[in-house]
């Protein structure tokens, strides 16, 4: 807690005692607010805790939260609901006395989430086995089956509790929860039949008829819609946005499976709700006795027997009575049975922990019958809490050796006595008129009032008030001065929520009942009972005597809840309705009369350990007993006398100024500290790493030495062993594959391979291959095959469909010239042309001459004369069918393919080329041409023609003999002698010509 104080500019101090101007409620109110605008919603007053509702969910009910503060000194952490529970429990284990946790404030402050959080923390850090599992599974869904029955939406909470609720919880030895027991105080009762505008009547009705299903609500007789139903409508607010009544049922009836209800049980439990709403639809009709008739029967049958001797006013009078008794006396059963089921049938010793969630104190625009009371329990417990503290505070100061010095306070014993006092008190005085013969009415009460107590300086009528405060009461009202302020209370209907009556010959209806739950709400035996029944006051007010006698003997923990606005708004703090409920709760004189004696008290080890570094004799250790080291600190500190009394374990510090001095002297000293530290540290850790280096270094320079000196060796090792191995695999390497020549082998192969890899050959013409060892042979002429094949394949995909035409001409120029004519091997590296001359480049004329025929080869060629072999340019074109021998704009010969004999070419390296056509009179005669391209010429003439194998490569030449003349030419290569003369057509066998007849 002391290191919070450095922060409190901004987010106040965590306990109210420490304020300077703790007397001032602006400053109780600013501290409050710094902390609430912080999502600080915690903060102490000594032991007591002030919760101010955030109205949003907070991250600070983690299991990881409960776990932190499981354990832990009550102030080590800032301020919160589990310190308050945790601390209760670890006193109760350590000490085996019975504790009580009094949560307190008004409807909407938060009171019910905070006794379901300690619950909560109970059952996640308590130890557990798993039968005691259920125990605390019980414990946990007791709270939904009560809220349902017992909680409704009002004006100012949507869930607000409509009755008060203590709660024990049994503890073992070994400090696990056991069992549980449960009390409850004054439902109220009157929502049953009355809401006021914009409040809703308890949970229940709705969770049935939204949650139930179809079978359920048709077997009691109910219709979803709440409008229906009287009881239901009076405050217009069936739907809350707030509240999911489907999922709430479906909780509720988990927790009765758990909480171990019979099915008898709850078949019965929703049967008497249902009844409620059905009692509510009862409408009443004068007779002409002025008697009381249902003519409607459909709600229930027996209820017209029953009230026919009233009138009207009074027969709804004791339908509302009859729903009331019911609904009241079987939420008592519903409480008892809880009990049962919580009940620990081991006899042993058991320490408990009571959690009491009770209203707060109520002051309401018309405050009546159910604000008196629940604001006289506020002043018995106001009572208590200021007794008690004051008593905690005089033990722990007679503990320690200090003078007592009486605290002034204000002792609201006198109001307690004005409200509960036999024969001359408020309640004594009601009950007297309810129970007296005769008409008794509010207004005769209030007189009996005035008389009785009108004296008393607590208690002002209109009647008996000033003028000033005459006009602020009504005559029908009453004020009664509380602790926390004037309250004005409406007398009426006080008599009659008093005697909260049900007449005879119900109570025999009801004790009659079929269901087993009313005949054990209304016991046959009470009509045996003539005496009148307690009134709802004096049972209050006996039950409260015995709550105030349990918490007497019990160690108390306070929690005092605060609501900051009526918009239930996040962030939103209401200065107005704050400091109204800080003065109701009766904080400031909480605060005053802690604050009393002395603001901070510690014990003397835990406050030497703390501020021991702001003395040289008490730093860094101080080895004598520990109230002798703070006495040397305070007198270096400079604390004078009237600042601070030393008692027997603790030292008393009176001024929170003083501490907070001391805070701030501990925070500059501390920076300090940490610098020295962090700069002695530093060097340590500098100094540390490096020896750890430089040893590391050593060690890692040893290792490495040796471990070069063992790879060394053994690489030597290695290498002998490996050159003995290779030595002798070369000597063996001829011999079959064997262990002594097997590595030899092997490494042999692999270089050989891996050689290779580099010198394989690049194209398919390259025919080198690297030469192989003699056990590779085989293997190296497999590769050298694949390789090949790979090489061809490759060549193959990459041809274009032009270039593969020209190769498959080439295939025929091979087969037809390969090794038989001159010129071939130089003719292999020049491709072929599709076409020498382009179709453009012939006349017009021949085109037309030649048309419907699709030109396939144009080539420039000399023919020669067949007389005196003349040369001629000429033009041999070639067709799909035909080839031409075309002359300018004529075509000179034309030979079909169809009868072509063959084609002569000799084996020397000329451009001659015969074509040998047949003896007939279409034709000149054989055709003798020189061409320039001629192996491409004759590839492509016999290609077309389809006629390769007409192809002649002779071998021979032509002589030019004196004896004949110039006309005549001798062909002895052609095995008989022809001559060509002038006017014949001679046909040549194959043989060849040169340009001037010789070759």
């Amino acid at each position: 807690m002391e290191g919070a104080l450095i922060a409190r500019d901004k987010v106040g101090v965590q306990d109210f005692v420490l304020l300077d101007s703790h007397t001032s409620e602006a400053a109780f109110l600013n501290n409050l607010r710094k902390r609430y605008q912080e999502n600080l919603i915690y903060t102490y007053i000594g032991s007591l805790l002030v919760s101010v509702n955030p109205y949003q969910e907070l991250d600070i009910y983690t299991v990881t939260q409960m776990k932190l503060y499981r354990g832990v000194n009550f102030f080590e952490l800032p301020p919160h609901l589990y310190a308050i529970a945790d601390n209760a429990y670890r006193v109760m284990c350590s000490e085996y006395n019975n504790h009580f946790i009094l949560i307190s404030g008004e409807s909407g402050a938060g009171k019910t989430e905070a006794s379901k959080k300690i619950l909560q923390y109970y059952a996640v850090t308590c130890p557990t086995t798993e039968q005691l599992q259920t125990v605390r599974d019980r414990l946990l869904l007791s709270n939904p089956v009560l809220e349902a029955f017992g909680n409704a939406k009002t004006l100012r909470n949507d869930n607000s509790s409509r009755f008060g609720k203590y709660m024990d919880i049994q503890f073992d030895f070994k400090g696990a929860p056991v069992g549980g027991h449960i009390l409850s105080y004054l439902i109220e009762k009157s929502r049953v039949v009355h809401q006021n505008h914009g409040e809703r009547n308890f949970h229940i009705f709705y969770q049935l008829l939204e949650g139930g299903d179809k079978d359920l609500l048709c077997w009691l007789g109910l219709e979803r819609n709440p409008q229906k139903y009287t009881y239901l409508i009076q405050g217009r607010c069936a739907k809350v946005f707030s509240i999911n009544d489907k999922n709430d049922w479906k909780i509720v009836r988990k927790a009765f499976s758990i909480i171990d209800f019979t099915e008898k049980d709850i078949e019965h439990l929703f049967g008497i709700v249902a009844s409620v709403l059905h009692l509510g639809n009862i409408q009443f009709e004068e007779d002409s006795n002025g008697h009381a008739i249902i003519r409607d029967g459909s709600q229930i049958k027996w209820i017209s027997k029953v009230l026919s001797p009233l009138n009207v006013d009074l027969a709804f009078y004791a339908r509302d009575a009859v729903a009331k008794a019911i609904y009241g006396r079987t939420f008592t059963w519903l409480v008892n049975k809880i009990n049962g089921s919580l009940a620990n049938k081991d006899s042993t010793q058991k320490t408990v922990i009571g959690l009491l969630d009770i209203y707060g104190f109520e002051v309401l625009d018309t405050n009546s019958f159910e604000q008196f009371c629940i604001n006289y329990c506020n002043e018995k417990l106001q009572q208590l809490l200021i007794e008690m503290t004051l008593k905690a505070e005089q033990e722990e100061y007679e503990l320690e050796g200090i003078e007592w010095e009486p605290i002034p306070y204000f002792n609201n014993k006198i109001i307690c006595d004005l409200v509960e006092q036999k024969h001359k008190g408020i309640i004594s005085i009601l009950d007297e008129e309810c129970l007296r013969p005769g008409e008794a009415t509010d207004l005769s009460f209030l007189e009996k009032l005035e008389e009785k107590v009108g004296d008393h300086a607590h208690f002002v009528t209109r009647k008996l008030a000033d003028q000033k405060t005459r006009k602020s009461i009504d005559w029908v009202d009453f004020r009664l001065l509380h602790y926390a302020g004037e309250v004005t209370y409406c007398a009426v209907g006080f008599l009659e929520k008093n005697n909260d009556l049900l007449y005879r010959n119900l109570k025999e209806v009801l004790c009659n009942s079929k269901n087993s739950i009313i005949r054990d709400c209304f016991l046959l035996s009470e009509l045996d009972n003539r005496r009148r029944p307690e009134t709802v006051a004096t049972q209050f007010k006996n039950s409260l005597t015995s709550l105030i006698e349990i918490l007497m003997s019990k160690e108390p923990s306070y929690i005092r809840c605060i609501k900051p606005n009526e918009n239930k708004e996040p962030g939103k703090f209401d200065d107005f309705l704050i400091r109204h409920q800080v003065k109701y709760l009766g904080l400031m004189e909480h605060l005053r009369v802690r604050r009393a004696g002395f603001a901070y008290r510690r014990k003397y080890e835990l406050f030497l350990q703390r501020y021991k570094c702001l003395c040289p004799a008490t730093w860094p250790h101080w080895h004598g007993p520990a109230a002798e080291g703070v006495e040397r600190l305070i007198k270096h500190i400079g604390y004078k006398p009237e600042e601070y009394k030393l008692g027997r374990t603790k030292i008393f510090i009176r001024f929170p100024k003083t501490l907070f001095a001391t805070e701030d002297a501990f925070e500059y000293r501390k920076h300090l500290l940490i610098s020295r530290l962090q700069a002695k540290y530093k060097g340590f850790l500098g100094k540390r790493a490096y020896q750890k280096k430089r040893k590391a270094a050593i060690k890692l320079e040893a290792c490495w030495r040796g471990a070069l000196a063992r790879r060394a060796a053994k690489k030597r090792t290695w290498a002998v062993q490996t050159i003995r191995k290779f030595i002798n695999g070369f000597i063996n390497r001829k011999k079959p594959l064997c262990s002594e020549n097997r590595d030899f082998v092997r490494l042999s192969q692999y270089h050989y391979l891996m050689k290779l890899r580099d010198h394989l050959p690049k194209n398919v013409l390259d025919e080198s291959w690297l030469q192989p060892p003699s056990i590779l042979e085989e293997t190296s002429e497999m590769l050298r095959k694949m390789c090949m094949r790979n090489l061809v394949r490759k060549y193959c995909r990459g041809l274009t469909a032009e270039r593969k035409v020209q190769l498959q001409q080439k295939v025929v120029t091979s087969a037809v010239f390969s090794g038989k004519k001159e010129g071939y091997l130089e003719s292999l590296s020049q491709p072929f042309l599709d076409t020498r001359l382009k179709e453009n480049d012939l006349n017009p004329k021949v085109l037309q001459l030649i048309r419907g025929e699709n030109i396939k080869y144009v080539t420039p060629v000399i023919k020669y004369d067949r007389n005196g072999f003349k040369a001629r340019e000429r033009l041999l074109v070639l067709t799909q069918s035909s080839a031409y021998v075309v002359e300018m704009a004529k075509i000179k010969q034309k030979i079909e393919y169809s009868t072509l004999k063959g084609i002569s070419t000799s084996n020397l390296s000329d451009g001659i080329v015969v074509i040998h056509v047949p003896e007939d009179n279409k034709q000149k005669g054989d055709v003798i041409l020189q061409c320039e391209h001629v192996f491409e010429t004759v590839t492509k003439l016999c290609i077309l023609a389809n006629k390769q194998s007409l192809v002649k490569v002779v071998k021979g030449r032509c002589q030019l003999p004196e004896s004949l003349d110039e006309n005549q030419f001798l062909f002895p290569w052609l095995g008989t002698e022809r001559s060509l003369q002038d006017g014949t057509s001679p046909h040549i066998s194959p043989g060849i010509f040169d340009a001037t007849g010789m070759l």
